[in-house]
């Protein structure tokens, strides 16, 4: 009944499922941070408004997911589920290398489906408790559709939007950002996608809905609150105003 196994019927199957879209990741001085709009789509029209697509895999590490909603969802949960079950049955985590490659072999499960149309691409970082130092604690690692993983330095970006999420992580990101620089960054990056990606939602102010920030740090995993999120997009909004070409 896991999801490789699942046989599926003929064809492709791209718009039976809505699709989740724009992730990015930074590393920052005392560990790593994910963020993720909240739109998916399923052809031209917004599916849902408020999707998550960012999780806290276990303590110390944070998986999002662009792709088909459906699928991706499924995958979270179940390596969410694979890492406290081998926590509990072993007493230990795995390293952060290992559960990256735990996510890998899944995705390389769901490939038969990807390429019906149905792909999923995840994105992990987390802070790894074997560093030399805790500025070096930050890793984050993609995948593609085949199962390939790689380690990321400083950020990367996922989804229909990264491509621009991406250039405005590379004007914005330096080495050794603070943690509240990095949710700006991140925030930013993101409202950059949402002005130039259809398929990515910027701060929604009206309904109040805002992107889904997370930290993963020595101390664990952080969810930051609506009300804290909410406050640095007005900041970014009102200073766009000011020049709204720019």
């Amino acid at each position: 009944m896991l999801p490789g196994r699942r046989p599926l019927p003929p064809g492709m199957a791209a718009d039976v499922s809505a699709h989740a879209t724009t992730i990015v990741a930074i590393t920052c001085a005392d560990g790593v941070l994910m963020g993720g709009d909240r739109r998916a789509t399923m052809g031209n029209l917004i599916a849902q408004r408020d999707i998550e697509k960012v999780f806290a895999a276990d303590a110390y590490s944070l998986v999002g997911m662009a792709g088909t909603a459906g699928f991706g969802l499924e995958m979270m949960r179940l390596f969410q589920v694979e890492l406290e079950h081998y926590e509990k049955i072993e007493s230990s985590m795995l390293s952060l290398e290992a559960k990256a490659n735990r996510l890998a072999s899944m995705v390389r499960n769901n490939l038969g489906a990807a390429m019906q149309g149905l792909a999923v691409v995840p994105l992990f970082a987390g802070f790894d408790t074997d560093a030399k130092s805790v500025d070096k604690a930050g890793r984050i690692f993609s995948f593609d559709v085949a199962g390939g993983v790689y380690e990321e330095r400083g950020y990367d970006s996922i989804g229909s939007g990264s491509l621009f999420a991406k250039s405005s992580l590379k004007k914005r990101y330096r080495p050794g950002v603070t943690t509240d620089e990095a949710v700006r960054i991140a925030i930013e990056a993101l409202y950059d996608a949402a002005d130039d990606d259809t398929a990515t939602g910027g701060p929604d102010l009206l309904r109040g809905i805002f992107p889904v920030i997370m930290t993963a740090t020595v101390e664990g995993t952080r969810r930051y609150t609506d009300e804290e999120i909410k406050n640095v997009a007005e900041q970014i909004i009102a200073e766009r105003a000011e020049n709204p070409g720019a």
